[in-house]
């Protein structure tokens, strides 16, 4: 391969540069050169620091506008003052969500009111987190959710308790008032049932019977009245070692059925005659107390015989 060596030996044009001027007005007066924002420049800088100054100045006046509005002082904040171990409201609190709190106290001598527009919820759980007791006060009912209710006193006595087996007043009288009395589904244990200075006093059981017991008896007292026990079945008075005893000056039984004779066997045991049996039954003052084999009391004429007929059904 050949080569064009006349390429090769042509020497390499000479560069040109171009003369450096420099201006008097780059020139310092030592010799050196100035460095600056100038023009369009300059004048956008002062517009932002100028920008950055007013921000700053409304941002102060906005911080000073809100801690005097919301009275920001050394103690706390507004009504809101910081005192040794919490905090110290003067004044309505508004709580928007929860309310957390180990302690909730007023003042010395001042009320403290806990208002809400729809239901008030207190609840306390155990040291696991579970709800252990639960308080809902709504509108129209008061809920308690607990395994205990107890109510104290001043003193500490026990007033009322409440739990899944019994509940306890402890408080010297019960007084229920209504006119409808008091229902118990269950039974009562009490030392005494009383009813109210002017009022009477009525046990009743509309669809079952009427149970009372006692260990050592039974007393029913009316100081100032009568008693009553009235059943639509049977009445029955029960001792199993004594006696049923009835003191009082008389007794008086007017229901009680008397018994018509008039069949010559009976007659025949008779002091009257015959003849004379319609006229001693037609008005007697005075009757005989007769006993059935059952127990079952009746009536019969003084002047005949205690007994009765098989069809007038006196002792059936």
């Amino acid at each position: 391969m050949k080569t064009n060596e006349g390429e090769n030996n042509i020497p390499p044009a000479p560069q040109s540069v171009a003369p450096s001027h420099t201006s008097e007005s780059e020139k310092g007066g030592g010799g050196g050169i100035r460095i600056g924002v100038y023009g369009w420049r300059k004048k956008c800088l002062y517009i932002l620091i100028l920008l950055l100054l007013v921000m700053v100045i409304v941002n102060l006046a906005l911080t000073l506008w809100v801690l005097k509005v919301m009275e920001f002082s050394s103690e706390g904040m507004g009504q809101l003052k910081i005192v040794t171990g919490g905090l110290r409201l003067d004044g309505k609190a508004f709580i928007l969500d929860s309310l957390i709190a180990s302690s909730i106290k007023s003042r010395s001598y001042q009320p403290i009111v806990i208002e809400s527009t729809r239901n008030l919820t207190l609840k306390s759980r155990s040291k696991e987190g579970y709800l252990s007791s639960r308080l809902v006060l709504e509108n129209d009912r008061l809920e308690c959710l607990t395994n205990n209710f107890k109510i104290l006193d001043d003193r500490g006595s026990l007033l009322f308790s409440a739990n899944r087996k019994e509940v306890l007043v402890g408080s010297e009288t019960l007084h229920v008032t209504g006119e409808g009395g008091t229902i118990l589904r269950g039974s009562i244990q009490t030392r005494l049932v009383r009813a109210e200075a002017g009022h009477d006093l009525r046990l009743e059981s509309p669809t079952r019977s009427l149970e009372m017991k006692g260990a050592k008896g039974v007393h029913l007292e009316s100081r100032g009245g009568g008693i009553g026990a009235v059943a639509f079945n049977d009445i029955s008075f029960k001792s199993e070692v004594g006696a049923l005893r009835l003191d009082t000056a008389s007794i008086l039984m007017p229901a009680l059925p008397t018994a018509k004779l008039t069949s010559p066997r009976n007659l025949k045991y008779s002091n009257v005659p015959p003849s004379e049996v319609g006229a001693t039954q037609s008005t007697p003052d005075i009757y005989q107390l007769c006993v059935c084999e059952s127990g079952k009391l009746f009536l019969a004429s003084p002047h005949l015989v205690c007994a009765s007929e098989n069809d007038d059904r006196v002792c059936r």
